[in-house]
């Protein structure tokens, strides 16, 4: 009687065990991906000022229509990428996939601010500087965001690989995730743009 009530004992510990390192996996999980809704909003939001600042260069930049189309182009690709990437958070080629798009916007923005540096009239415009503020203003706010998410996904990833839980980590779909880092070096930083 004895050896089966230690044996029962020690089974309830090993489950509760595991119970609490799965709930632990959970609660991670979900911080990080509460952490990418965060970078999704301001995404959203840059998104949208996009075409706003495309749509005011219009009158300015009627010379420039591929780079315009460029930058709607990659805009829209960044967009679809970003839907994908906000549906599963947890999806390392989904998030990969955002980077790459949100890579190729900010090198389509980037040649749009060079070529609207060489417009006097455009630098003049108070529309297009509000928008130019906005813009780096949330520029801004996607890199506090990124650090977020970075840091629970860190925190989440630690926890998964740590002994003991990475022994049931991938038994129970525990996959890792992927860090919102910048692929470029020079994309680390907010497009600048000197007016004047």
């Amino acid at each position: 009687m004895i050896p089966t009530l230690i044996v029962l004992g020690v089974v309830v510990v090993l489950v509760l065990f595991v119970v609490a390192i799965y709930n632990r996996l959970v609660a991670l999980r979900n911080l990080f991906k509460n952490a990418f809704a965060q970078i999704d909003v301001q995404l959203q939001r840059r998104h949208d000022l996009i075409p706003n600042l495309v749509e005011a260069a219009k009158a300015y930049l009627t010379h420039e229509r591929a780079t315009l189309e460029n930058v709607i182009a990659a805009r829209n690709q960044a967009v679809a990428a970003r839907g994908a990437a906000a549906t599963n958070p947890a999806d390392g080629a989904a998030v990969q996939g955002l980077l790459g798009a949100e890579g190729a916007l900010t090198g389509a923005m980037g040649r749009l601010f060079a070529v609207m540096e060489s417009y006097p009239n455009l630098k003049a415009d108070q529309t297009i500087a509000r928008l130019m503020e906005e813009l780096s203003s949330t520029e801004n706010r996607v890199a506090f965001a990124r650090q977020a998410y970075n840091d629970a996904v860190m925190q989440y990833n630690t926890s998964r690989e740590t002994f003991p839980n990475i022994v049931f980590a991938g038994t129970f779909g525990f996959q890792p995730a992927v860090l919102f880092d910048v692929v470029n070096p020079a994309d680390r930083e907010a497009p600048k743009v000197a007016f004047g």
